[in-house]
């Protein structure tokens, strides 16, 4: 085995024609949709399961809604989104998931709802053909649930 195999690299050495212009451009893109998205909807909220598309879509909207007050410390934001997030919980997640999905809400000081879809299923409005039946299909009965609970008129 080479000595150099678990060689640390920089996203440089591995990546070095990336070109950060282009990426930037898709950035400010999806800054400029969030923003504009937000301005046009009274109760929007934003999707977040704590899944790695999610999070990226969370980031975004850091930087498109709050301040970043010390510019020398990228990660740090300052102020609320105008938003909650919304995340619906199958009951079947990893609970590291979950985990995450809480730390990283608080950590933000940002408005979590979640849509149970256990709740749905001893309300009657889902009904499982067994246990053991996979709740995925089942989500959008409880995603509309919560979206008419809490008036959403918007979901990013």
């Amino acid at each position: 085995m080479s000595p150099t195999m678990n060689a640390p690299l920089s996203v440089e050495q591995l990546l070095p024609q990336l070109d950060h212009a282009h990426l930037d451009h898709l950035e400010e893109e999806a800054i400029f949709i969030l923003r504009e998205v937000a301005a046009s909807f009274e109760r929007p909220a934003l999707l977040f399961s704590g899944g790695k598309d999610s999070c990226v879509v969370l980031r975004l909207a850091e930087k498109a809604f709050k301040l970043r007050p010390d510019r020398s410390q990228p990660n740090e934001f300052k102020g609320k989104l105008p938003f909650p997030l919304l995340h619906v919980d199958t009951g079947h997640n990893f609970p590291e998931v979950i985990e995450f999905r809480d730390r990283r809400v608080a950590e933000m000081g940002e408005r979590l709802v979640v849509g149970h879809l256990e709740d749905s299923i001893k309300r009657g409005t889902i009904r499982l053909a067994h246990p053991l039946e996979s709740r995925n299909g089942h989500q959008t009965v409880t995603l509309l649930e919560a979206i008419e609970e809490h008036r959403f008129d918007c979901l990013i």
